[in-house]
């Protein structure tokens, strides 16, 4: 732990520089995710290369898989993802993107059932932008109560997350409930609110939005003077407050704002290019699995765009190895469990080796 907040990894030295080990942890941290998955099928009497083919053909076995099942199923988690890396970076831990993926997935339904007559150029950025705002304001609560009160953000998004599932039941129940209120979900939003798609496939709108932000937020964090100041923040907050003239406070409040923005986001994407209406358990848990996507990245928003595509692949991948090998799609998330397993021991590992070495130093010097 450093003073004033948690130890978070260190910026990457330039993509170059970080893929090798990035690369390299990753690959062995899903290898032996794939292994544990394998022997616990064996152990569990199904056949394991069944179910291992199957999962790769639900996520790359075709042009198909891959655009409307892997890169669709990426577009959440990236942009959770690139938001979890600004708080994270900034020393807000958030535990609430779920929550705020719920919010801005409720105001895009609103603004989606109410778009009938709008032209595409406004329908769309509008749903964008009302996610967007519903996420922030989602965020606002904890950022409010953690400056104002001190409260942890850690306790006070997560349980944000349970109050924005019952708010989704009760809209779904209640005012935004379909017309004929027979079933728990809204109407479907109109024609102009929804995000074009590549031809042949469910590919839409969003996977250039989740690219568009995952460059923007490397390039915010890493070329800029707003980004050191959120970096600076949360490596070393009595550093930052004393050295760097830093409002740490309001800096990390500031990161944890933009992070609920893009989970908002996703949830109006999601409406707006896959769902089309809100429905309890929209989400499979994206807010959760965002915060992996961005640990596996080690918290660089440009690598967030593999580490999303990959479990964007483990999460298709999860739904045809259920159809094919009659295996239940939840298994998938004992290899997720197990890359984050391996990522961190690897994260332990390489700072005490660090810490090795620079003792060795001192004492040779």
């Amino acid at each position: 732990m450093s003073a004033g907040g948690p130890e978070l990894p260190a910026p990457s030295r330039g993509w170059r520089r970080a893929l090798p080990r990035g690369f390299r942890d990753g690959a062995l941290a899903l290898a032996v995710g794939l292994g544990v998955l394998a022997l616990g099928l064996e152990a569990a009497g199904y056949d394991a290369p069944a179910a291992l083919g199957a999962l790769w053909r639900g996520a790359f076995g075709s042009w198909y898989a891959l655009a409307s099942g892997t890169l669709v199923r990426s577009v959440p988690l990236i942009l959770i993802g690139v938001g979890i890396c600004l708080a994270f970076r900034g020393g807000a831990l958030n535990i609430g993107a779920e929550g705020q993926f719920y919010a801005g997935a409720i105001a895009a339904t609103w603004i989606g059932v109410h778009a009938a007559g709008w032209p595409g150029l406004a329908a769309v950025p509008a749903l964008w932008l009302g996610g967007a705002l519903a996420g922030a304001l989602w965020a606002a609560v904890p950022a409010w109560l953690k400056l104002r009160f001190g409260v942890l953000e850690v306790i006070s998004t997560l349980l944000l997350n349970f109050v924005a599932e019952f708010l989704v039941s009760w809209m779904v129940q209640g005012p935004l409930q379909e017309a004929k209120h027979i079933y728990p979900q809204s109407d479907a939003i109109a024609a102009a609110a929804r995000l074009p798609a590549l031809a042949g496939t469910r590919l839409h709108l969003g996977f250039a939005l989740a690219l568009a932000v995952g460059l923007v937020g490397w390039y915010v964090l890493t070329r800029t003077l707003w980004g050191f100041r959120l970096r600076a923040a949360g490596a070393g907050p009595r550093a930052a407050e004393v050295s760097g003239r830093i409002a740490v406070p309001r800096v990390a409040a500031a990161g944890l704002l933009w992070s609920g923005a893009l989970a908002g986001l996703a949830g109006a994407v999601e409406i707006g290019g896959v769902s089309y209406a809100l429905f309890q358990n929209l989400s499979p848990g994206y807010g959760f699995t965002g915060i992996a996507v961005a640990l596996l990245a080690r918290l660089d928003p440009l690598a967030v765009l593999a580490t999303g595509a990959l479990f964007g692949a483990l999460e298709a991948g999860a739904g045809a190895m259920q159809r094919e090998a009659a295996i239940p799609a939840v298994a998938v998330y004992v290899v997720e469990g197990v890359i984050i397993l391996v990522i961190l021991l690897a994260e332990v590992a390489a700072r005490r080796a660090r810490r090795a070495a620079s003792g060795a130093g001192l004492v040779t010097g």
